[in-house]
């Protein structure tokens, strides 16, 4: 039988990036060596803040180009704190990356780990699994350079919501409800989270949505507004399911989502369109630790365990999709244990004994 031959893009990152991504690529390279439907081949691409304070560029075009011809991307934390452009403002290639190949569907779980962290102290926290899905492309994003100072007065920005990207958006979020609901075997749940009370806008994103659900009868669709269900993360998020939303509602709720879960060290992501998808943890770059050997690589573990599952549904290939659960328990499992416990959950592991760890769990 000839392997399905995926190849991987791979941006190593700054800061940490690199670190975490070493045993990611390791753990990956294991299981593609026992493989018997799949291959997986990686090519490293230059992007970053260091990239940009050598070349004067955080994302060449070339690395762009490379990583459309991809199957997938896996993408490390980026930024440096003290590599800024002239507007002040940080290098963020990963999201110029989420511009570039329309990824509109932000995926961030939200789920708790046996013997882990417990942040929250009641019991039915012990087992959360909820999803939050960003739209990643617009929202106060779409014009993120475009921002202005007036006299030194006044600040302004510009949020864009189309009805193209949202009614993609929620389409995938319905359908990721409704696999949800056939794999954990309870009802199908979509709640849209906005702030239709006070801004048209959002109001206008509430209205797709409401139009979208008419076409997933089978999915219980709700709204709530987005303070409110930052309150809810808090006092009952085991009663979440799959929460849809605005990017930078997104980009707050999904650190709350970490913290809840108990370090970003632990939160992977998927940022997902029509043809690309880019997995990388939901956490920066920690110049402060690099080099030390403390960094936590569960967040990017976790991050290409979905992306095998994300590249066995999109090919049909089981052996992938089995190979990205198995990663997940794996590492689920030796997040649980001291030798997987990193400094960001109050345990002594380091990098290399937490990667160890997964690798045991997985023999």
């Amino acid at each position: 039988m000839k392997k399905q031959q995926f190849k991987v893009a791979v941006f190593n990152g700054d800061g940490i990036g690199p670190e975490i991504m070493a045993p990611t690529i390791e753990v990956l390279q294991r299981f593609a060596a026992r493989a018997k439907t799949f291959s997986l081949s990686f090519e490293s691409l230059p992007a970053g803040a260091l990239w940009h304070e050598k070349t004067g560029d955080c994302l060449p075009r070339e690395s762009i180009a490379a990583a459309k011809t991809a199957d997938a991307i896996l993408l490390s934390a980026m930024g440096l704190p003290h590599i800024r452009k002239p507007d002040g403002t940080e290098m963020v290639p990963q999201i110029d990356l989420r511009m570039e190949l329309d990824l509109f569907a932000g995926v961030r779980p939200v789920f708790t780990f046996e013997n882990g962290p417990q942040i929250l102290s009641d019991p039915r926290a012990a087992k959360l699994d909820f999803v939050l899905v960003r739209e990643s492309t617009e929202g106060l994003f779409a014009h993120k350079d475009e921002g202005v100072v007036v006299d030194d007065q006044y600040a302004t920005e510009q949020l864009r919501i189309t009805r193209k990207v949202s009614e993609q958006l929620f389409d995938f979020s319905f359908r990721l409800a409704q696999s949800r609901a056939k794999l954990l075997n309870r009802p199908a749940k979509l709640m849209c989270v906005d702030k239709a009370n006070v801004f048209r806008s959002f109001w206008f994103f509430r209205e797709i949505f409401e139009q979208r659900a008419a076409h997933f009868s089978d999915v219980e669709a709700s709204a709530m507004y987005v303070d409110a269900v930052a309150m809810k993360m808090v006092q009952s998020p085991w009663e979440l399911d799959v929460l849809v939303t605005e990017n930078m509602f997104g980009d707050i709720l999904s650190d709350l989502g970490a913290g809840i879960m108990g370090s970003l060290g632990l939160a992977p992501s998927a940022d997902i369109g029509l043809d690309h998808a880019v997995f990388q943890p939901c956490h920066g770059s920690a110049p402060d630790i690099a080099g030390k050997g403390l960094a936590n690589p569960m967040a990017m573990i976790l991050s290409a365990a979905m992306m095998l599952e994300w590249l066995g549904e999109k090919h049909l290939c089981n052996e992938a999709a089995e190979s990205g659960s198995q990663l997940r328990q794996a590492a689920t499992q030796a997040a649980g244990l001291p030798e997987g416990r990193g400094y960001d959950v109050g345990g002594t592991a380091g990098t290399e004994s937490i990667a160890q760890a997964v690798m045991d769990a997985l023999s």
